[in-house]
């Protein structure tokens, strides 16, 4: 027999859903500044300032977006200090938050974790620093194997990140997390796409509920629209959950992830703006800011 009191409840709660549903495909686009917490400038955008996409035309599709500030890290390092040290970069507004790549070339790619020269490359980039200042962290790096973050120059780099405050950007599995943090628990972990296996949502929430400093940058996110271009209901409750924990991300990997840049940035813009304007001012910029130590835009 139905429990016909608890019915009017319900039907007060669906309508609940279906209310706030539709406020997030009405809301109008997040219009505040954007940090692009995982941006490439590799050798084949530049290529010698002979490439196709020189400093002018990346710096004007940032200045265009609102994007005020990005994590640099490329293959080589050399696209990162072009940026970092261009004036143009600052004429454009534009803040540039240097890591260390631990690739020289793509056959790095695959051996990063157990090559002892990486590891020479990486003091050698700390000691030298940008234009724009001294690396604020690591990575992106690869793990194609879980197992590889056991290798010892990959124990050696989370320790070093460890000991000096620098953030580490891992593309891994969610077995990997675990793997890196057991390395050096007090480290500023960022999850590359979050999980771009595509890691179950409740997955994701129990890695974030067991280390308090993972973050995670949302690029490539498997499962995390829907078809109106808003949060899918799970990664909506997960985002409302951990506002401080999430960041945003180009990841201009291929020349072509340049050529669609106005999109990527528009789909951040709508479903950001589908959210709490206070935890979308949070995902879009402060969570970057406050782990870099960024003034307000």
């Amino acid at each position: 027999m139905p429990n016909w009191p608890l019915a009017p409840v319900r039907y007060a709660q669906a309508a609940i859903i279906c209310i706030a549903s539709l406020a997030s495909a009405w809301a109008a686009d997040y219009t505040g500044p954007l940090l692009d917490a995982h941006l490439h400038y590799n050798e084949e955008a530049w290529n010698g300032q002979t490439g196709p996409h020189p400093l002018p035309d990346v710096l004007a599709r940032m200045q265009r977006n609102g994007v005020r500030a990005i994590v640099a890290n490329s293959r080589p390092n050399d696209g990162t200090k072009a940026l970092a040290d261009a004036p143009q970069t600052r004429a454009a507004g534009v803040t540039v938050v240097p890591f260390v790549r631990l690739y020289r070339n793509r056959a790095d790619y695959d051996n990063w974790f157990r090559d002892e020269t990486i590891y020479t490359l990486v003091q050698t980039e700390l000691a030298r620093g940008t234009g724009a200042g001294p690396y604020k962290g690591l990575g992106e790096f690869h793990l194609y194997d879980s197992a590889n973050a056991n290798g010892p120059v990959a124990r050696k780099l989370m320790q070093l990140a460890e000991k000096q405050q620098l953030a580490v950007l891992a593309h891994v599995d969610d077995v990997a997390i675990d793997l890196l943090m057991a390395h050096a628990p007090k480290a500023r972990l960022i999850w590359a796409h979050t999980g771009i296996g595509g890691a179950p949502a409740a997955r994701v929430d129990a890695l974030m509920a067991r280390y308090p400093l993972l973050m995670g940058e949302l690029s490539y996110r498997p499962g995390l629209t829907c078809d109106d271009g808003q949060l899918c209901p799970e990664w909506r409750a997960l985002v409302t959950k951990y506002p401080d924990r999430f960041l945003i991300g180009s990841d201009t990997w291929v020349n072509q992830r340049w050529l669609y840049y106005d999109e990527l940035m528009r789909g951040y813009r709508r479903w950001l703006g589908g959210l709490p304007p206070d935890v979308a001012r949070k995902v879009a910029w402060d969570n970057g800011a406050r782990l870099f130590g960024l003034p307000a835009p």
